[in-house]
Order: structure tokens, then C-alpha cells, then sequence
């Protein structure tokens, strides 16, 4: 089956797909961060212990949905499945102030560990396979991404 079938013609697809961005014909996983940041706009507005409870549970739906949905592709894990992406967004934004320029420092800094893959996401990408190392990879990224950017809120503060 098509990566196209897969997000257009099954439920399980169409959010692993990221309600079609993953479908972007370069740079899908950008694509699918991009479509997290309303969601996570929509996070904001309720309490962190509320905004973990959905983000975990976001996760463990996600591997279900990476793994279906790339079984369906033919692949362990197609460049179009960006449910991942959107999920670690969500998580990198989480403890962040609400304003636009830390969604925004977000998405770069997110974005950055996600392509770059620093250690140990090769190895995690080795060892865990199917839906939760789809999963597993994206959330270590948005770990990264969170130190790097509360790192940057801690010396903003101080200056």
C-alpha cells in the first residue's frame, strides 16, 4: 500500500501521518511539527500534569499507530509517519513559557536534534523497533531540546 493510501484511507493512518503534513513532498517530519503547533497552542491552556497525562498517552496511541501504519507502508519506518514529531514537539514545549517565541525556539531547536540524531538515538533506533522505536527516537530529541532551551531560559534570567 501507498504511503498516500495508508494516511488517507485509515484512521490509524491519517494520525500517523500527521492528518496528512507527513504527505509534504520534501521535509515531512518538518512538516509534522508544524502541525503539532496548534495542538500545542491548545496544550498550553490546560495544567502541565493534564498536558503530560495527554502527551504520554499520545505516546503509547503512537506506537500503535507508527507501527500499523508502517506495516501497512511496507517500512519500519516511513519518512511520512510524523505522529512522532508531533508528540515530541509537544513534550519539548511543555515547561516552556506560552509565547510565540518559545514555540518558535521550540520547532528550530526540536528540529535540530531530530535530523542530527546526536548519541544515543542511532542506538535506540537499532534496538527498539517498530512503533516504539519510531516513538522512542523523537521523544529523546525533544529531551535534548528541552536542556538546551531551558538552559537558554535559565541564562536569559539571569541577564
Amino acid at each position: 500500500m501507498s504511503e498516500r493510501d495508508v494516511a488517507l484511507k485509515s484512521v490509524a493512518g491519517f494520525f500517523a501521518y500527521g492528518f496528512g503534513s507527513g504527505l509534504a513532498p520534501f521535509a515531512p517530519g518538518t512538516f509534522g511539527t508544524l502541525a503539532a503547533i496548534p495542538f500545542a497552542v491548545g496544550l498550553k491552556f490546560l495544567s502541565i500534569p493534564l498536558q503530560l497525562a495527554i502527551i504520554a498517552a499520545a505516546f503509547f496511541i503512537g506506537i500503535y499507530l507508527c507501527e500499523i501504519s508502517g506495516r501497512r507502508a511496507g517500512r519500519k519506518d516511513p519518512g511520512g509517519i510524523v505522529w512522532d514529531e508531533m508528540v515530541a514537539y509537544w513534550l519539548t514545549v511543555v515547561f516552556l513559557p506560552f509565547h510565540w517565541a518559545w514555540l518558535a525556539a521550540a520547532f528550530v531547536v526540536f528540529r535540530v536534534f531530530d535530523i542530527f540524531k546526536p548519541w544515543p538515538i542511532p542506538m535506540v533506533e537499532r534496538r527498539f523497533r517498530g512503533g516504539l522505536g519510531v516513538m522512542l527516537d523523537d521523544i529523546i530529541a525533544a529531551l535534548y531540546a528541552m536542556l538546551v532551551l531551558h538552559g537558554a531560559a535559565w541564562l536569559l534570567a539571569k541577564f
